[in-house]
């Protein structure tokens, strides 16, 4: 067992929630487990737990202190936009080569499991010249690719897979969340994917019975 990277499609696709549920399968297994969430945008310190950063936090059992929330997710930024725009509102920037140091140390508990969540989509910019796909590469860790089965998520997936791709960045799995309301089944989304990505694992995830989808993407991340 060892660390992944959760990244996804875009934002808002779940890769939070989903990181949430793998950690609580883990917890009830009687696994010691760690998560992180390094670099964080829309916080506000006043809803420090409804946060991702608290939300990771929670499915840890611990509580949303400053001194946790420094040690999950130390660059927080208050406005809702990707990393390079919010740092700049406040002066400030994401220090690539500060990140990618931060997440190698994270990653390195080899007897358990360890998620570091990423922010945004795969290519989503970090600063004046990185994204998430850098990042990724740069920390050397696989990667779990959190997506969804609204229409329009087949390009959005395979583009992401094609960005991963072309860096050498390995996909352990794709989780595909299912979306709520779609005109697109779940079943569909996944039978599509499997001929369009082969060789990857897919891995469906109900959103009303989630169970049995996240005890098995917890296998192949085991």
């Amino acid at each position: 067992m060892g660390a992944n990277f959760i990244t996804g499609t875009g934002t808002d696709i779940g890769k939070t929630w989903l990181a949430c549920v793998l950690l609580r399968h883990w917890r009830a297994e009687g696994r010691v487990v760690a998560a992180f969430k390094p670099v964080l945008s829309g916080f506000d310190p006043a809803q420090a737990a409804a946060s991702d950063a608290g939300a990771l936090l929670a499915a840890l059992g611990r509580e949303a202190s400053i001194a946790e929330l420094d040690a999950v997710a130390p660059w927080r930024f208050a406005a809702p936009l990707s990393p390079d725009m919010a740092a700049a509102l406040e002066g400030r920037r994401v220090d690539f080569e500060q990140l990618v140091g931060f997440t190698r140390r994270a990653a390195a508990a080899p007897d358990r499991p360890v998620l570091v969540e990423g922010v945004g989509g795969v290519m989503a910019p970090l600063d004046e010249t990185h994204t998430v796909r850098d990042w990724i590469v740069a920390s050397g860790l696989p990667c779990v690719l959190v997506a969804g089965s609204y229409l329009g998520s087949l390009s959005h997936t395979l583009t992401a897979i094609a960005a991963l791709a072309g860096v050498g960045a390995g996909v352990t799995a794709i989780a595909v969340n299912e979306t709520p309301d779609s005109t697109v089944t779940l079943d569909a989304t996944l039978e599509t994917l499997s001929r369009h990505a082969p060789g990857i694992p897919l891995v469906g995830i109900a959103r009303a019975a989630p169970r049995s989808g996240v005890a098995r993407l917890a296998g192949l991340l085991a």
